[in-house]
């Protein structure tokens, strides 16, 4: 990569940086200094949306899967279980991807290949 591609990759990268950080410290920023508690729909958006991210994020990790044919779902549906039990075991969103996501790699790379 030249020069020029690799400072206008980094400008990008850093621009997303911002933007990310950015709207994540705008709630706070907002709503932080003020004492007041957040309107309504700020509070329900807060509520609804993580969980509406995380069917999202299933239906489209299974959205590929064939339940006849082999291996049948298999290794989508252990992972999913997998994510479950470990987030109802830890209450940390990390451990679980994390750990389905190594799951299923295992799964379908090493054992249902």
């Amino acid at each position: 990569m030249s020069g020029a591609g690799m400072l206008s990759s980094a400008f990008i990268i850093l621009l997303i940086a911002l933007l990310t950080f950015g709207a994540r410290l705008f709630p706070f920023a907002v709503f932080g200094r003020s004492g007041k508690a957040p309107p309504a729909m700020v509070t329900y958006i807060g509520n609804v949306l993580p969980p509406a991210v995380m069917i999202l994020l299933v239906v489209y990790c299974v959205k590929n899967v064939r339940p006849l044919e082999w291996p049948y779902g298999v290794p989508e549906a252990v992972s999913i279980a997998a994510v479950a039990l470990l987030y109802k075991l830890t209450k940390n969103n990390l451990i679980a991807m994390v750990g389905g996501t190594i799951l299923y790699m295992v799964l379908a790379q090493f054992v249902f290949r």
